[in-house]
């Protein structure tokens, strides 16, 4: 597909875009991946910057375009298999999010089922929301807000008040946080992080690592949960979304896009 060709159709959807081959950095050097996706900002607002290799423009194209939902499919056939990235507008800015490989997807309505946690999916399944609410930011199963989606639980008595974190954030990356009222953190596993073990090293990782090397026992160690389950009740802030207010305990999951290979060639976060 053309250069021109990506442009007339982000066009549709209001876009707009500027693709080009990647720049030439210091020394020579550019972009190690065929394609990448980012998010620019201009005197005349947010656009769609877009690099692609020479070579990969013929396999790149778009496969589905949603005018009056602002967004559209775009894929890049590359060595390692179909990537697809769903392009559109979400409350008040543009956004990319790579879709997993896993899931069959050809359209932007199926874009959006892949990027639903698979627990999301089978709630709204469980309590029959009819296919038209299914990609609202809000219907029986839900809340989203930008990648977080806010479930209801079913039980509050399961959620520990006696952890309840104030005014705390919840990220993705190096992405923007959201400010939620009233967060609780909850089982997991315990592991201690520090500028060195960043990824976080168990209690008996950190025993042996200190018996070997003493003098790391002076680093700054911080206790965190791995993978622990996530409540938020109250207010959710972001500047990129509308405040949202969650009556009662809601959990908190996150999008499928880091299940995706696709995901590499994405430099915006939210």
């Amino acid at each position: 597909m053309s250069m021109q060709s990506i442009e007339r159709q982000f066009t549709r959807i209001g876009a707009r875009v500027n693709v080009h081959p990647p720049i030439v950095r210091r020394w020579g050097t550019t972009s190690v991946e065929k394609v990448s996706i980012d998010i620019g900002n201009d005197a005349e607002g947010e656009f769609f910057d877009i690099a692609i290799q020479p070579p990969q423009l013929a396999e790149t194209q778009v496969i589905d375009v949603q005018p009056s939902m602002r967004h559209l499919l775009l894929m890049s056939r590359q060595d390692d298999g179909k990537h697809k990235f769903l392009c559109g507008h979400d409350e008040r800015h543009w956004f990319v999010a790579a879709v997993p490989e896993r899931a069959a997807v050809s359209s932007v309505k199926t874009a959006f089922d892949a990027l639903k946690p698979v627990a999301v999916r089978a709630l709204e399944n469980r309590l029959g929301v009819k296919p038209r609410k299914r990609n609202r930011r809000r219907n029986e199963a839900f809340i989203r807000q930008g990648e977080w989606f806010f479930v209801p639980v079913d039980n509050p008595a399961w959620v520990d008040e006696r952890l309840v974190l104030r005014s705390e954030p919840i990220a993705r990356g190096g992405g923007k946080p959201h400010i939620c009222e009233e967060v609780v953190r909850q089982g997991g596993q315990l592991v201690y992080i520090s500028n060195q073990h960043p990824n976080g090293l168990t209690e008996g990782q950190r025993r042996r690592l200190i018996s070997s090397e003493p003098e790391l026992r002076h680093l700054h160690w911080v206790a965190q949960r791995r993978n622990p389950s996530v409540f938020v009740r109250g207010r959710v802030r972001h500047p990129d979304h509308k405040t949202i207010i969650l009556n009662g305990w809601h959990q908190v999951m996150m999008n499928t896009e880091n299940e995706s290979i696709a995901m590499r060639h994405v430099a915006f976060i939210d």
